[in-house]
């Protein structure tokens, strides 16, 4: 894996190129997987259990004809039904518990909210 390289917060977010955002999207993976780790080895002693669900991320108010908008696919991100670009499971988690889940789509948000991005994570019960 690639070094992760610092990001300067932009004043405007089109301003990021791509590898701003790879970097980006790196530093959200990397908080969502310590959260949900920690609170899967803290608070379920290790063992997955309670409610299964799902859990993702969504990233608003980028138009895909738009220049970030094309960063955005360039750097991985994939538009979902809502129109937002949307990150599923993204701690990347094997457990089901929607918990763990959520709380690594509530970190890989709040890194990129700390950018400057619209971002919201979301989840449903199964």
């Amino acid at each position: 894996m690639k070094e992760l390289m610092a990001v300067e917060v932009k004043e405007n977010i089109d301003e990021y190129t791509v590898t701003d955002l790879c970097n980006i999207r790196g530093k959200a993976s990397i908080a969502a997987v310590k959260a949900s780790r920690e609170y899967f080895e803290k608070e379920m002693g290790g063992e997955d259990r309670w409610s299964c669900g799902f859990a993702w991320v969504n990233i608003c108010d980028i138009k895909g004809n738009t220049k970030l908008g094309r960063k955005m696919k360039q750097s991985g991100f994939k538009k979902d039904y809502s129109g937002s670009y949307c990150e599923w499971n993204p701690s990347g988690i094997a457990a089901q518990n929607i918990d763990v889940k959520e709380i690594g789509a509530r970190a890989y948000a709040d890194v990129f909210k700390k950018y400057g991005f619209k971002a919201y994570a979301g989840s449903r019960l199964d």
